[in-house]
């Protein structure tokens, strides 16, 4: 007889609520998990509580507060202090909600976890293996985020929310069932980090401190002083205090020589860049050339481009130049709906 126990993380917000609702009207027997990350989370707790006691489930609540700093939180501050800009969703789920919360999963005598991620996994008789793809919801779904989970986890992942197109359609529900979270707004901030000032955040929790230094061109030219280097990310052109004839724009930094360097924005162009700390999901290893779509960043459209593999690292060539390419974000690879892998990109501007 199938084991149907899942494990349901619940944020204490509105998909994962939804989630856990449609999982038990679909014969699930579901247990809420709620993981206690930081220190100022523990009203999330209460919410997914709350939920869980109106739906009639059981409700645990761990705390992993060691594993969350070591892998999201110290990777964080570890990637501004190389002057690179992370997306700590990504080492989360693949540390946190899809390994440490997998293993309580099979602690407690569960065959799966769900979480109320926008995405979807199948079988695939193709590629032989359980695969990640892109859900129905459009500009909302996540995929992007889920590229570094252990592949040896997707079988084991229910994605409730997989087949629907907008978060109005989950609040409908909510609504429907009466569930308090109902109206409650979605979190655009980073989780440990409420107030969204993640300059404050590294200046209280790391010993990344303002240190003035050099606005500089791509041809060495002193322009202005900048405030220390994580208060730039590539791409901005506010906020420089620099009068010059034409638009600037953040192209990259100099660590070595504490300098931001500045240029026109066609010079903030690339066509080719490499990508590290891989992980396949699709395939196991990149033989040959692939055409794929490339996604760079969460809330860009993705690109044309060919990959190929160079031992641990991957070179990908776009069709077209992309802008504002910057280290420490992720690029993920799609063939069709799937999700082929993704690695995190690696390039640095230390050439200016």
């Amino acid at each position: 007889m199938e084991n149907k126990k899942v494990l349901l993380g619940m944020s204490g917000g509105v998909d994962s609520s939804v989630s856990a609702l449609l999982l038990k009207k679909q014969g699930y027997e579901v247990i809420g998990i709620t993981l206690e990350m930081f220190d100022n989370n523990s009203n999330v707790s209460l919410d997914a509580k709350k939920v869980c006691e109106q739906l009639n489930i059981p409700h645990y609540a761990f705390s992993c507060k060691n594993d969350f700093k070591k892998h999201v939180i110290d990777d964080f501050i570890a990637c501004y202090s190389n002057c690179k800009t992370p997306n700590p969703c990504i080492e989360c789920n693949r540390y946190i909600k899809f390994g440490y919360m997998y293993e309580k999963a099979k602690e407690l005598d569960c065959n799966y976890i769900a979480t109320g991620h926008y995405a979807k996994n199948e079988y695939n008789k193709e590629y032989d293996r359980w695969v990640i793809k892109k859900s129905n919801a459009g500009n909302k779904d996540q995929t992007y985020v889920l590229w570094n989970i252990p592949k040896e986890v997707i079988e084991h992942i229910i994605f409730p929310l997989a087949n629907f197109e907008n978060k109005e359609q989950i609040r409908q529900i909510a609504r429907e069932a009466d569930l308090e979270v109902a109206n409650k707004p979605d979190s655009e901030d980073i989780c440990f980090i409420p107030n969204g000032n993640y300059k404050e955040f590294l200046e209280k929790n790391s010993d990344i401190k303002p240190k003035t230094g050099n606005i500089v061109n791509s041809n060495g030219e002193v322009l202005g002083k900048h405030t220390g280097l994580y208060n730039y990310t590539i791409g901005q052109r506010k906020g420089l205090g620099i009068a010059y004839k034409v638009p600037l724009f953040v192209l990259g930094f100099n660590k070595v020589k504490n300098e931001v360097i500045v240029g026109e924005e066609k010079e903030l162009y690339k066509r080719e860049i490499q990508v590290s700390n891989i992980n396949l999901l699709l395939i196991d290893k990149i033989d040959n050339p692939i055409e794929v779509d490339v996604k760079t960043r969460y809330s860009t459209k993705s690109a044309k481009a060919t990959i190929i593999q160079d031992g641990n690292n991957i070179k990908v060539t776009f069709e077209e130049p992309q802008r504002a390419i910057t280290p420490g974000q992720s690029a993920v690879f799609y063939i069709d709906d799937m999700v082929l892998g993704g690695g995190k990109i690696c390039f640095q501007e230390q050439s200016y």
